[in-house]
């Protein structure tokens, strides 16, 4: 895992920081050829450049989000903002089920919306897998 990911779960206070741990860990092991980053200041996870997963610590919770998550047909995600993410918020590690992350992750990897070029296509999406 990428030294700076590691540093931005380390400056997490508990129980933030077990949470962030815990899906970093559990992103790497299923999805071990993505590239990990700190992309726009938040843990981030890359596939053909591509942005598949990532976290982010909010005021009161962590929040996974998938770039293609609306498509994933996965009730426990919520959708987030105008193109085709979804989110799911935890405030406690025991809130976490790796079977669901495990699967929403191996939808990661299977569908996919190209986010990569969404600049050069003036912001329309177009579906990848």
């Amino acid at each position: 895992m990428n030294p700076d990911i590691t540093a931005y779960n380390d400056k997490q206070a508990p129980p933030d920081r077990e949470i962030c741990s815990l899906l970093a860990k559990e992103i790497c092991r299923v999805l071990p050829e993505a590239e990990n980053k700190i992309w726009h200041a938040h843990p981030v996870w890359f596939i053909n450049g591509n942005p598949v997963v990532g976290y982010s610590k909010l005021k009161m919770e962590v929040r996974l989000m998938f770039w293609s998550g609306q498509s994933f047909d996965e009730p426990l995600l919520r959708n987030e903002g105008s193109f085709k993410a979804a989110e799911i918020r935890y405030t406690s590690p025991e809130q976490i089920n790796t079977l669901n992350i495990d699967r929403w992750l191996g939808k990661a990897r299977q569908i996919q919306w190209d986010y990569k070029n969404i600049v050069k296509r003036k912001g329309v999406l177009e579906r990848l897998k």
